[in-house]
C-alpha cells in the first residue's frame, strides 16, 4: 500500500542555516518538509524575498520535497511580544499582512497549504470582539488564498481562542464555510485535550485535512514531546489517517529539539515508518514522495 508522506518543520532545526536543514531532512528520507517563517528560515520581511524564494523553490524541487508553510515564528512580528500581534489585537494589520505574504510566498513555493492559528485571547479584549476581529481577519486571508489556490489550514491551538476542532468547526460556519479554509491537526493537541480519542479526531475531521502535525502529548499538558515520551498510541492513529485518505504531509512537530535535531530527526521517521508497518498489520508499504 502507498505510505503516508512524513515531513519535519523547520522549527525544530532553528540553529541551522535553512538550505541545511532542508538537505539534512531530505537526505534522513522525509518526503517534506513544514517551513515556519521566521527571520533565519526565509524572512517574508527580509531583503531580497523574490531572490530568496526562488533560491528555495529550487532546493526543494532538487530534493524533492513537499511544502507546507507555517507561520508561528515567536517574536518575528514583534521583539517584545512573543506571537503578537494576533488576529485578536487590536494592531492586528501587521498580523494580517503577514499572513498575506504567507501565502504569496506558499503560492510561489507549489505550497501544499498555509497553517495559521487564532491568538491567545488579549485580556483587555472581550471575546464578542475577538472573535468579530478573527472572523474579519481570516477572512481576509482566506479570500487571498483562494486566489491564489492555496489551502488555509487553521490549526486549533491549546490556550488560544480557538483551541480545539469544536472552535474550529464554528469558525468554519461563520465564515461560511469556504471551499479554501482547511483544518491543520496537531496529533498531541488531540491528546491534550479533545475530548474524544486521537483516532476517533483523525476519523471525524478527515475530510477537511489540509496539513497534519505529529508528536507526543499527555493529557492536559500542551507539551510538544518526542514519540515515545507521552501517551498516545500512534498505530491506530496513523491506520486513521490511511483509511481517511489523507494525502498530505504528516509532518513532526518538535519546535524545542533544535539542539539535537538530526538525530531527533532520525529517530522520528525511524519510529513514524515502524508505527506505519504496526499500523498496517506489516503489509509492504511504499513511499513515493
Amino acid at each position: 500500500m502507498n505510505g503516508l508522506r512524513f515531513g519535519y518543520g523547520t522549527n525544530g532545526f532553528a540553529n541551522h542555516r535553512l538550505a541545511d536543514a532542508l538537505a539534512v531532512i531530505a537526505d534522513l528520507g522525509y518526503a517534506g518538509v513544514a517551513l515556519t517563517l521566521d527571520h533565519a528560515h526565509l524572512d517574508p520581511f527580509g531583503a531580497s524575498l523574490a531572490r530568496k524564494v526562488t533560491h528555495t523553490a529550487d532546493l526543494l524541487r532538487d530534493l524533492d520535497l513537499g511544502l507546507v508553510i507555517e507561520t508561528g515564528a515567536r517574536y518575528l512580528l514583534d521583539p517584545w511580544r512573543k506571537h503578537a500581534p494576533t488576529f485578536l489585537h487590536h494592531d492586528r494589520t501587521r498580523r494580517i499582512d503577514f499572513l498575506r505574504r504567507a501565502v504569496t510566498i506558499g503560492a510561489d513555493l507549489g505550497a501544499e497549504a498555509v497553517s495559521c492559528w487564532a491568538g491567545v485571547r488579549p485580556a483587555e479584549v472581550d471575546e464578542s470582539t475577538a472573535w468579530a476581529r478573527l472572523v474579519d481577519g481570516v477572512a481576509q486571508v482566506v479570500a487571498l488564498a483562494a486566489d491564489r489556490s492555496v489551502p488555509i489550514g487553521f490549526e486549533p491551538e491549546p490556550g488560544m481562542l480557538v483551541e480545539d476542532i469544536a472552535g474550529w468547526r464554528r469558525l468554519r460556519a461563520e465564515l461560511g464555510a469556504p471551499a479554501a479554509f482547511g483544518l491543520t491537526l496537531d496529533i498531541g493537541h488531540c491528546r491534550c485535550l479533545e475530548p474524544v480519542g486521537v483516532p476517533e479526531c483523525v476519523t471525524d475531521v478527515a475530510t477537511h485535512l489540509v496539513n497534519v502535525q505529529i508528536d507526543d502529548m499527555r493529557r492536559g499538558v500542551h507539551e510538544h514531546l518526542e514519540f515515545g515520551a507521552g501517551e498516545i498510541d500512534f498505530p491506530p492513529v496513523l491506520r486513521a489517517l490511511v483509511d481517511g485518505g489523507y494525502r498530505g504531509l504528516v509532518a513532526v512537530e518538535l519546535p524545542r529539539h533544535s539542539h539535537a535535531a538530526p538525530e531527533v530527526a532520525r529517530r522520528s521517521l525511524e519510529f513514524l515508518r515502524a508505527a506505519e508497518v504496526h499500523a498496517c498489520g506489516h503489509r509492504e508499504v511504499t513511499h513515493d514522495g
